[in-house]
């Protein structure tokens, strides 16, 4: 499961960009042609993260991959998400955002078939790192794109329809990943939902190609290379001692790894706050942490990424391999979580500018009621039995996903500078991938520890207070933040 944290669009809003000289891309008189293009790769990103989870238990089983295998196969994707994603947005800028976005859907489509190919969990892992990358480097030129070609209410417009394919897109690729896994096409069981990419990534590049202008920052300067590789080398650091660590009997160099990796962020920040007048574009922005309704966002977007990605791993695996599930039959299920956030959303903003932090608090309540219905429900589900005793705390924690998480930016983003929002934003969406990672090795090593000796359904009631307790600290922590909410106009307009 996965969300995005703007309101409008499903992702972070980024910075006013300029065309580049001689390309005046807007009023462009096929935005609209390139605008379906641009956001059906970005839809390959969106459902392959949920399309996965639904096919894990299918994968344990075919390529007899340990627990901290199919931890590795969801999170290694987010962490290299995270890693790339604001360097992409740099290099977009600057070399031109539909030559980097073609680039990622190039290599997210043969990242797919080195995936569908794998033999091993290794391999798997490994094409999973790529296609993180490569949906990395598509994700920050959709918005970029958009603000160039589109003006007044049609960038609005285009930016409502992206938030709102992306969001559909979650639900979709939950069925989808059972409908391919079950149907056992050709013999391909859940390589399936890796191929499916192929041809979509084949016609995106061809027609990306005709369609999409070329579009870039004049203004841009170059991106931080050494700063990237130390960001990525940390979240590395954080994320591989707390996957390996369990099986690996949590020995010192696992915690000396974690201290480096803290380390070599915090000293990422401190030596681009002390830098004056660089040439190259800052990675953290250390400034914004100053802010403290910024942080305090931050540490909501971390919490809610890690209780989510962590209590939806650890259900997907207990509804297939514990009930026996079908991965149609848990695909269809978890529908209903999806059907709550769709109840939720379009109220979420409109009751954030009215009221502000204090839905983002009830968000967060929300989500741990449902949660906590789910934990206390799941006994009576049963082999092969009925899901629907779990069906209303599904939707009542995707309910609360929406108010809490699609107001978010536009809560924070009223303490921020608008010079400064789109790096507030990017580091949102690298937050949300690295809390994802977080979530799924901490919740993760608590669901496969636990489980080592009780039955699924134990462990995941076990692990269910962890999530409850992250989405808790999402509703202290919003308390914390402004008081309104800035309109989606100033999320869109120029």
């Amino acid at each position: 499961m996965t969300t995005q944290p703007s309101a409008a669009t499903g992702r972070p809003a980024p910075p006013v960009d300029n065309t580049a000289a001689g390309h005046p891309a807007a009023g462009y008189p096929r935005r609209w042609l390139a605008a379906i293009v641009m956001i059906t790769g970005a839809l390959m990103d969106m459902i392959d993260v949920t399309i996965v989870n639904v096919a894990l238990p299918t994968i344990r089983h075919d390529l007899h991959a340990s627990a901290t295998q199919l931890e590795w196969v969801v999170s290694g994707y987010m962490l290299a998400f995270a890693a790339v994603l604001i360097i992409a947005g740099n290099l977009g800028d600057l070399l031109g955002r539909k030559r980097v976005f073609l680039f990622g859907v190039a290599a997210f489509g043969l990242a797919s078939l080195g995936a569908g190919l794998a033999g091993s969990g290794a391999e798997l892992i490994t094409a999973r790192f790529v296609q993180g990358a490569a949906a990395a480097a598509m994700a920050p030129q959709v918005l970029a794109t958009f603000r160039v070609i589109f003006t007044g209410s049609e960038r609005g417009k285009a930016f409502g329809i992206y938030g709102a394919m992306l969001g559909f897109a979650s639900a979709v690729g939950l069925v989808l990943g059972g409908v391919l896994t079950d149907a056992n096409l050709f013999g391909w069981s859940w390589r399936a939902v890796f191929f499916v990419n192929i041809p979509v990534s084949a016609c995106a590049l061809i027609a990306g190609l005709r369609l999409v202008p070329e579009t870039r920052d004049p203004a841009a300067r170059r991106p931080d290379v050494p700063g990237a590789i130390l960001l990525a080398s940390s979240l590395v650091a954080i994320v591989y001692p707390l996957l390996e660590g369990r099986q690996l009997g949590w020995p010192a160099w696992v915690w000396l790894m974690l201290a480096a990796g803290v380390t070599g962020l915090v000293g990422l920040g401190v030596v681009e706050a002390r830098r004056r007048g660089q040439r190259s574009s800052p990675l953290l922005r250390a400034g914004l942490f100053r802010v403290p309704a910024f942080a305090a966002g931050l540490g909501v977007q971390l919490a809610f990424s890690a209780g989510l990605q962590g209590f939806f791993l650890s259900f997907a695996l207990w509804l297939q391999a514990g009930e026996l599930f079908s991965p149609l039959k848990a695909g269809l299920t978890l529908v209903a979580f999806s059907v709550g956030s769709f109840i939720g959303a379009p109220a979420a903003v409109p009751l954030a500018q009215r009221h502000g932090r204090s839905v983002l608090a009830a968000g967060g309540v929300l989500m741990v009621a449902g949660i906590a219905g789910v934990a206390l429900a799941a006994r009576h589900v049963g082999v092969h039995g009925s899901p629907w005793p779990i069906t209303p705390g599904l939707v009542v924690a995707g309910a609360g996903l929406a108010l809490l998480v699609i107001p978010l930016v536009n809560v924070v983003l009223a303490a921020v500078s608008v010079e400064v929002a789109g790096g507030a934003s990017g580091l949102f969406s690298t937050a949300q991938q690295l809390g994802g990672a977080l979530g799924v090795a901490l919740l993760g090593t608590v669901f496969f520890g636990y489980l080592s000796g009780h039955s699924f359904q134990a462990a995941l009631v076990h692990v269910a207070p962890y999530a409850m307790g992250a989405f808790a600290l999402c509703a202290v922590l919003s308390m914390l933040l402004p008081r309104t909410a800035v309109s989606e106009e100033s999320l869109t307009g120029s």
